[in-house]
């Protein structure tokens, strides 16, 4: 593989959405028949999903509806339509969705001090949506307990406990997230071709964000004068926005303040909707005499090994590769302590920017196709070199799905074969067929933010 080296490059503009993929009542009608299947393979009579602000995408994936305000319950049982209980202000808003449900109202899902009178109790609510007693009650919030071996608990719940006591009313209650989330074959880690399109929209949006905010980077603006390039349209975060520069700029993840951004800087800026997130960081500098005395050996030091590491990163990802061979080839590039890589070098993404991750030390959990991946490698070196950072989204399809894809959903695939010859005639990054590129700054990582027409390349 070629040393990696600061490069002049031009970026160019692959085009932005003007669509995106709808999920009509009988794209949901099959997500639950798959849901219902897998339950009964499981051996639950009954799944109760829990969903708030923060947790909700198992949620969105099986009925369109994110709790806004509220928390809302799910339950779904074989032979039966799911019941989807709200309170005051999500019960009106859930018809919105396309999800295929029967709305019941409990008020105590309500915020606090709102009518609450025309409610019973839980338990009779839950017996309303199907529960009955003896049965095997499986509930899916947002994570469960896994030790270092990766074996799970299936009696931990993190649910709120309110619910769990009801549900203990009808049947033993075991923890069924990782039927939504396992690493390998959870309901949201396999996507399909509609849901990865979809993520594909988000994943140009917020790229796009990120590089307006670069190319638009001053010193002596403050914080949240330099986001207003960021341009909002108003979809769903999954992320409150990451971005300061100066002292705070080592933690990555604080939000905007009044402070004004100066020359040598340290910056680092993160944004996430549904299904996407985008984060880049590196110095308010031009070059390299910008910045604090010590560190001016920056490209040399830590982003030269750091991007051939990310290099190595795309072209190992591809089908059937184990997660720990993901790991090796990062970690045998920037395994140093120096480089002070503690997380997952790649993680599963879905509406939640965090879905679970294979790509561990020695893993043999291998990628598959309908994955939706995160090339997320994050320096914490602890040092003045601060930091360096990539992270992008790119999808795994086989040629059936990428033949689909490009059928149903065009203009989004017309943009993922612009990046790809990016990547591979300017970067220098070849990329395995099945591997989709999401983000419209491909592998693009400028250390210098005050002069964004050089960046890394591997040619």
């Amino acid at each position: 593989m070629p040393a990696p080296k600061l490069a002049s490059l031009d970026l160019p503009d692959f085009g932005e959405p003007t669509a995106e993929p709808e999920f009509t009542r009988d794209f949901f009608r099959g997500r639950i028949s798959r849901l219902q299947t897998r339950m009964s393979a499981e051996g639950h009579d009954a799944i109760v999903i829990f969903a708030d602000r923060e947790h909700c995408a198992n949620l969105v994936w099986a009925t369109g509806v994110d709790p806004r305000f509220e928390e809302a319950i799910l339950v779904v049982i074989p032979g039966r339509k799911p019941a989807l209980i709200l309170g005051n202000e999500c019960f009106p808003y859930a018809e919105t969705a396309n999800g295929d449900f029967e709305r019941l109202l409990w008020q105590h899902l309500s915020l606090m001090g709102q009518p609450r009178g025309a409610s019973p109790a839980l338990a009779e609510i839950l017996a309303e949506a199907g529960l009955e007693p003896g049965m095997r009650i499986g509930v899916a919030g947002w994570k469960g307990h896994e030790d270092d071996n990766g074996d799970f608990d299936p009696d931990w719940l993190e649910t709120p406990h309110y619910l769990v006591e009801a549900l203990k009313r009808f049947g033993t209650v075991t923890n069924a997230a990782l039927m939504f989330m396992h690493p390998e074959n959870g309901l949201r880690v396999i996507n399909e071709v509609d849901q990865l399109a979809a993520f594909e929209v988000s994943a140009t949006r917020t790229s796009l964000a990120v590089l307006r905010v670069i190319r638009g980077m001053k010193a002596g603006l403050t914080e949240y004068e330099a986001l207003r390039a960021l341009r909002f349209e108003g979809p769903p975060l999954s992320v409150h926005v990451n971005f300061s520069a100066g002292p705070r700029a080592r933690y990555g993840l604080p939000s905007p303040s009044f402070r004004v951004i100066e020359k040598g800087d340290p910056i680092v800026l993160g944004v996430g909707m549904m299904g996407a997130l985008n984060c880049r960081a590196g110095f308010v500098a031009r070059d390299e005499n910008d910045l604090p005395d010590g560190i001016r050996d920056y490209v040399d030091r830590l982003v030269s090994p750091y991007f051939g590491a990310i290099a190595a990163w795309y072209e190992t990802v591809g089908i059937g590769v184990e997660g720990g061979a993901l790991h090796a080839a990062v970690m045998s590039r920037i395994g140093d302590p120096f480089f002070g890589i503690t997380l997952n070098p790649g993680h599963l993404i879905h509406l939640d920017e965090w879905v679970h991750s294979p790509v561990r030390r020695g893993s043999k959990q291998r990628l598959a196709s309908g994955m939706a991946i995160q090339c997320d490698v994050i320096p914490a070196t602890g040092t003045p070199w601060f930091t360096t950072n990539i992270e992008d989204g790119i999808a795994l399809a086989d040629e059936a799905m990428r033949a689909d894809f490009a059928e149903r959903f065009p203009e989004g695939w017309a943009r993922i074969e612009k990046r790809r010859a990016f990547m591979r005639d300017v970067i220098g990054i070849d990329l395995r067929p099945e591997v989709l590129p999401f983000s419209s700054m491909p592998a693009w990582l400028p250390p210098f933010w005050l002069d964004s027409s050089k960046a890394m390349a591997m040619r």
